[in-house]
């Protein structure tokens, strides 16, 4: 059955009125493109000004106002020509070509099936925690703007992510309050009939339904499961109740959930994507069922059906540390999987246990799920440059005998949606600079045309940013410590902090040691000095969440409360509570100055620094995740000596030195030396170059372009091709795997010889095959990066055939000795990626 035939037309009847214009109104509420496209924005302001300010909910808006107020406003003509106005205005906009379109009309990639554990789309919709969700829903954000065909797999939970107060001592309290679904711009998937699309999996010994939900997020679709159905046994419907929460064995269901259960929904609703996304581990069970569907769709093995479908799956991995991967005993694995192994795929559970092991045969080794990721993938990234270092590193060990650099793992550098980011006076000048389809198509032109801004207009930016951050923190601060007790003194202190004409900075991260927030308060008297400068003085607006289990990172933000306690900084620095993307966007476009302290390299990418960007907002980082390829002296500031030191208290100590000395001798006095006309002309420049340059390079737009160009068009292709004629590919490519395995370590290398020759060298290999083709070899001379130069790759041609020994054949044009190259001999049939798909390697001896 296709998408498309499901029933939608009983959403609205529980609306107050059938009023005309009703429909429309639900139309809109019930598209997540309000949260970025804020033209309907008045419109739920009219009907409720009070609940819109509050919630920016407007299904939760058009649910509550009474029918008197709805009827009214949609008696005003010109109320109602703006509703159809903005319905047949989006219409418009999804029925025109989009990027895609116009780019790769002709491509055979019609879908790709995004997959993630969590979605930041809206404070409306509390389905995220934090840095995973904000990538996912970015990018869902931008795919829609440029038309690429995306759908998403997520999860609805019943209580999302906690919510925090600081109590009058520091302390963080967690709430978890109820997710009403039926306050949330979700719909449930209904039959044709009425009834309600729910699936049945197998979890554990037990059936378990999931109830199933859309979201519409402009021209993209989110599908959402949840497991908090009627039927359910009380252990089963609280699988989605809170994300990443409980211990191994509610994570593991929960991520059968997504990956299996995700699956099986897109299956039911007549989707077929060429591509499935993993964004981070926490999927990849999928890469199970894919397998399972196209076994049962086509007859074959498991063997052949997981080498067809691993062409179309890509994983992006997000951690830093071995120790971030989610990894389950064999217990737990026997648990759930035995009988899917056994019933389902027709193998042994050892063959799926395997593909989560470092040592397949290791039958102690825990089962991890990016181990499985990446055997089940045709292609691996990281989300910076320094990230897809790193995780070479982390992951060398699953391709023994390779280089460290031929570890297959690409980086896409994370990008920020910035429609969403920005402030309405950004917006404002961004598209009289550029256009209002800016973020929609190509970045080309956008530093020529914001180079020619003036700089009154720049600094008019961030006056009026900075003055609205001050506003919303006198007004968030006075109802935070009226509910934590405070005093009245310190009631009546926050109705009046901060000032609208002074440096701010901003800070806003989980509260964890390796994100070192407390590297400002190293030596507190010298930072206090330095905030409560009287001719110079400086502000702090700090935000953030400790995991609820996470006592040294609750200590963290206790040390802060006690920190502007004791030293009566009230009107210098502000901790803000409940951290959440309605507070981000305050903070994002208010910040003169953007502040983050990581340890390297543990940062993977971070994008609360790209946030501020399009808002003319500077950045002053740790050379760590994505600022290690974005940093220059012209667009901000930087920490660091781009080398690891671990956790070594005096290297922190450098660091904490560095940071005030910056700040001293650099931030402060360019904030504050002002022409005659009262403007930071040294500031303005920096402020330009960082907005020009940096905001289109980190920008989703250009991340979900780099995607579709790099990975899904070719995954797409090479899936295609391997499923043809019933996956004859993939059988093709499992035969050879297997003939390989059988001869590989027989294969000899023998008599290499080089002989110079003018500028360079004659290489002579004999090597005995063993039986192997020739053509599923490749034999190479290879090079170490040394002394400047760059590794090498030559390909040897086979120059003469003795039987089984063949002797091949490479001239070279080299300053190097002779004695850097080595011979190997590594697979090469039927366009597989190696070493991802086939890590066998043989070098010289």
């Amino acid at each position: 059955m296709n998408k498309e035939e499901y029933n939608t037309s009983y959403l609205y009847s529980f609306l107050p009125s059938n009023a005309k214009g009703v429909n429309e109104l639900a139309e809109l509420a019930l598209d997540l493109q309000w949260s970025w496209n804020h033209a309907a924005d008045e419109i739920w302001n009219r009907l409720d000004p009070q609940l819109w300010e509050l919630t920016h909910n407007p299904w939760v808006i058009l649910q509550t106002v009474s029918r008197d107020r709805l009827e009214k406003n949609l008696a005003d003509p010109d109320f109602l020509q703006k509703i159809n106005t903005l319905v047949e205005e989006k219409e418009s906009e999804y029925k025109a070509p989009a990027w895609f379109q116009k780019n790769h009309d002709n491509s055979l990639l019609t879908c790709i099936a995004y997959f993630s554990m969590e979605f930041m789309l809206s404070e409306a919709l509390p389905i995220y925690v934090g840095g995973l969700g904000n990538v996912a829903g970015d990018q869902l954000k931008s795919a829609s703007d440029l038309g690429v065909p995306v759908v998403a797999v997520g999860l609805l939970y019943q209580q999302g992510y906690f919510r925090q107060a600081i109590d009058k001592y520091g302390n963080q309290q967690a709430m978890f309050p109820f997710n009403d679904p039926g306050q949330l711009p979700v719909t449930p998937l209904r039959l044709p009939n009425g009834e309600w699309l729910r699936l049945k999996i197998w979890l554990g010994g037990y059936n378990v339904w999931l109830r199933t939900w859309k979201v519409q997020v402009g021209r993209a679709t989110l599908y959402l499961l949840d497991s908090n159905d009627a039927v359910n046994l009380p252990m089963h419907r609280g699988i989605t109740s809170e994300v990443y929460g409980g211990g191994p064995d509610m994570r593991i269901k929960q991520e059968i959930v997504l990956g299996i259960g995700g699956w099986k929904l897109l299956e039911a609703l007549g989707i077929k994507p060429e591509v499935c996304h993993m964004n981070e581990g926490h999927a990849a069970f999928l890469i199970l069922e894919r397998a399972n569907s196209f076994m049962k769709e086509n007859g074959v093995s498991f063997e052949v059906a997981l080498a067809v479908t691993r062409a179309g799956n890509l994983f992006t991995t997000h951690t830093a540390v071995a120790a971030g991967f989610d990894h389950f005993s064999k217990e737990l694995m026997e648990e759930y999987f035995s009988d899917f192994a056994k019933d389902e795929l027709g193998v042994d559970l050892k063959n799926i246990l395997a593909l989560g092991r470092l040592n397949r045969d290791n039958n102690s080794e825990r089962f991890n799920m990016a181990y499985l990721a990446i055997r089940g993938s045709g292609s691996v990234n990281g989300v910076s440059r320094l990230h897809g270092k790193v995780s070479r590193h982390l992951f060398q060990n699953l391709f023994p005998r390779w280089p460290k650099e031929e570890v297959p793992v690409g980086h896409v550098t994370n990008g920020v949606h910035m429609p969403s980011w920005d402030a309405e006076i950004a917006d404002k000048i961004w598209t009289e600079a550029c256009g209002k389809d800016r973020w929609k198509g190509g970045l080309e032109n956008l530093e020529e045309k914001i180079n020619k801004l003036s700089d009154e207009t720049l600094w008019q930016l961030r006056n009026q940013c900075r003055n609205n951050l001050v506003a919303y923190t006198r007004k968030r601060l006075e109802e935070q410590v009226s509910v934590a007790g405070q005093p009245q003194e310190i009631v009546d202190i926050a109705k009046h902090v901060f000032n609208a004409d002074t440096l701010t900075l901003g800070f806003a991260r989980r509260f964890v040691p390796y994100k070192r927030p407390n590297l400002l308060l190293h030596d507190k008297e010298r930072f206090i000095r330095l905030l409560t400068n009287r001719e110079h003085p400086v502000q702090l607006v700090i935000a953030g969440k400790a995991p609820p289990s996470d006592e040294s990172g609750k200590a963290l933000i206790r040390e802060w409360v006690e920190f502007i306690q004791q030293y009566n900084l009230y009107n210098h620095v502000v901790f803000l509570s409940d951290y959440d993307m309605l507070l981000t966007e305050h903070l994002v476009q208010g910040a003169d100055v953007w502040v983050n302290t990581p340890r390297r390299p543990w940062e993977a990418c971070g994008t609360s620094g790209m946030k501020v960007l399009v808002n003319g907002g500077i950045n002053l980082s740790e050379l760590d995740g994505w600022w290690a390829e974005a940093y220059t002296p012209e667009v901000g500031w930087a920490l660091g000596d781009e080398e690891e030191h671990g956790e070594d208290p005096e290297w922190d100590a450098a660091e904490a030195e560095s940071l005030y000395n910056i700040l001293e001798t650099q931030i402060v006095p360019e904030f504050y030396g002002r022409n005659n006309s009262g403007i930071p002309e040294r500031w303005i420049q920096r402020m330009r170059k960082s907005m020009a340059t940096l905001t289109p390079q980190f920008s989703a737009n250009r991340t979900v372009r780099e995607y579709t160009e790099n990975y899904y068009l070719p995954a797409a292709a090479n899936y295609l091709k391997r499923a043809a004629g019933k996956g004859a590919v993939g059988k093709e490519i499992a035969d050879e795997q297997h003939e390989l395995e059988n001869k590989w370590n027989e294969i000899k290398i023998a008599d290499v010889k080089s002989t110079s020759v003018e500028n360079g060298y004659s290489f002579t290999a004999s090597i005995f095959l063993n039986g192997i083709d020739k053509d599923k070899i490749l034999v190479e001379l290879y090079a170490a990066a040394k002394d400047g130069m760059n590794t090498e790759h030559i390909k040897m041609n086979e120059q003469q055939s003795n039987g089984n020994e063949q002797l091949f054949f490479a001239k070279i044009t080299t300053k190097r000795t002779a004695t850097d190259y080595t011979v190997r001999v590594i697979p090469n049939y039927e366009s597989i990626s190696v070493p991802l798909e086939n890590n066998l390697i043989l070098w010289q001896h």
